[in-house]
């Protein structure tokens, strides 16, 4: 398999194992798409972490293999890339990157659809399309954008260039950068610390968020107060604020 998947203490691992550059072809996208469809579904996956394992993320997408597609095959394979790397954006649990070295192309791509990003002191990130004569065709124009704000996302898309680690820092392209050897380590660690959390709670921040960045400001509210009301319903805020009562804040044990 090209991407593996692994489950340990409620975090779900999506690992690239495509040596020696995890070069993202087709296989490798549909697989992402059933992983990620599969941590969606699955109850005992209550946080996720992608990663590319200690020496590199993902190089992009597999050049080849895209040389030899033509107007009529990208036409019928683009709306298949761009789910693959959606079903990964939209998994309802919180998500977190694990980048090492190289993130480019697809590889950045993939990082965006996270929630969070930790990077090594190693990494370098980009969009690198348009040196090719392309532009980012899995979600790069429209989730860099919405990331760092579109005159980053266009000196980046328009230019090719990689960033480093410090600089990706500084504009929000990645909100953490930890030594290479810790990254996985620091990665797995944010996400257990959320596993623990309440789950539906949790989905709910994500949803109203997600969504509301899509929409408008009346339109996110009314998103955002049905979950809050909703949540009134759950198990957890019964729980949470109970423990709140009596124990203090931040002592509750979400089931």
């Amino acid at each position: 398999m090209t991407v593996n998947f692994e489950v340990a203490e409620g975090v779900g691992t999506i690992r690239l194992d495509r040596p020696p550059m995890n070069a993202l072809d087709v296989a490798t996208q549909d697989r992402l798409r059933e992983l990620a469809e599969e941590a969606t579904r699955r109850d005992d996956v209550r946080a996720v972490v992608i990663w590319g394992g200690e020496k590199v993320f993902a190089a992009g997408a597999d050049i080849k293999e895209m040389q030899n597609m033509d107007h009529a095959a990208m036409v019928a394979r683009s709306k298949a890339l761009q789910d693959s790397f959606t079903a990964v954006a939209r998994i309802p649990k919180p998500v977190v990157a694990a980048v090492t070295g190289y993130a480019l192309g697809g590889g950045c791509e993939l990082a965006l659809c996270a929630d969070f990003r930790i990077a090594a002191d190693n990494a370098k990130l980009g969009q690198p399309e348009i040196l090719l004569g392309l532009i980012p065709g899995a979600g790069g124009t429209q989730r860099l954008a919405r990331l760092v704000g579109p005159s980053k996302a266009k000196d980046l898309i328009f230019t090719g260039r990689q960033v480093r680690a410090d600089e990706a820092l500084t504009i929000g392209l990645v909100d953490r950068v930890v030594p290479a050897a810790e990254v996985y380590e620091q990665a797995h660690a944010w996400a257990a610390r959320l596993a623990a959390g309440p789950a539906i709670a949790l989905r709910a921040a994500k949803e109203a968020v997600d969504a509301g960045l899509e929409t408008d400001i009346d339109t996110g509210l009314t998103i955002e107060r049905t979950w809050f009301a909703g949540l009134f319903a759950t198990e957890d805020r019964e729980t949470g604020m109970r423990s709140f009562v009596e124990e203090g804040p931040g002592k509750a044990t979400f089931r």
